[in-house]
């Protein structure tokens, strides 16, 4: 498989073996379409914590720098695509267009998953939204690489305009929170958002919020905000409900 070549490519690369440091670079110009002025970024970039431990080698740094200037490209383009839509229209359109799910497939799609680095015996990973955390870390590697223009010009090409389909994302209800509650009054249910837990990984504060339906957990959601981990977990809910 192409990321066990990626990872003995690395344990090269790190003996001083130029032939493998062409080979890495030929593999992240494959999967990510762009070509690396300064490896080591890209390398961190697509290294999670449970393989490197600290901030300067694994990916957090990227991926929060990544996530400000996804947002950044989106938000500029949702203002110029819709003049005449309000705040509120263009924060849920970039919701929809930049939530964790939708970014972890897209990088799944991009084939991310086969040259990112993670602890492939935690399944729990492989689960998450680690291939999206990922891309925003790419992101992030590539705007301190070539700069905030060649940044925009590759999200473009190859997230918003191939993955991210505006017209049809108009159409979907993104608020499943909502919906829920909505549901849960039409059936007398009892409803409600509890926080679970809080806590630190790495760098970044994560909540996981749980949809209690009668007194029950029914399901649970995790984001690095507590509106964020409420709308995952509804929509493992609704998954779970039907609706």
């Amino acid at each position: 498989m192409l990321n066990f070549s990626f990872v003995k490519l690395l344990g090269k690369l790190f003996g001083g073996n130029d032939v493998a440091a062409k080979e890495i670079k030929k593999n992240i110009i494959n999967v990510l379409s762009t070509k690396p002025k300064n490896l080591a970024l890209y390398i961190a970039a697509l290294s999670h914590r449970s393989v490197k431990d600290s901030p300067e080698e694994n990916n957090e740094r990227l991926e929060y720098l990544g996530d400000a200037i996804l947002s950044a490209v989106v938000a500029d383009y949702l203002f110029k695509r819709y003049p005449y839509k309000g705040e509120g229209f263009l924060t849920e359109m970039r919701s929809k267009m930049v939530n964790r799910q939708q970014l972890n497939d897209i990088a799944l799609k991009m084939g991310l998953n086969k040259i990112a680095l993670f602890n492939k015996v935690d399944f729990a990973l492989r689960n998450s939204h680690i291939f999206g955390n990922t891309l925003e870390a790419v992101i992030g590697a590539i705007y301190l690489d070539k700069g905030y223009s060649k940044t925009k010009q590759w999200v473009f090409k190859q997230i918003i305009h191939p993955h991210m389909f505006v017209d049809d994302l108009e159409l979907i209800d993104i608020n499943l929170k909502n919906k829920l509650i909505g549901w849960a009054g039409k059936n007398n249910k009892v409803l409600s958002f509890e926080l679970s837990e809080e806590r630190i990984e790495g760098n970044r504060r994560i909540f996981i919020m749980n949809t209690v339906l009668d007194g029950e957990v029914l399901s649970s959601g995790k984001g690095y905000n507590k509106k964020e981990a409420s709308q995952a977990a509804a929509i493992a809910a609704t998954e779970k409900l039907g609706i």
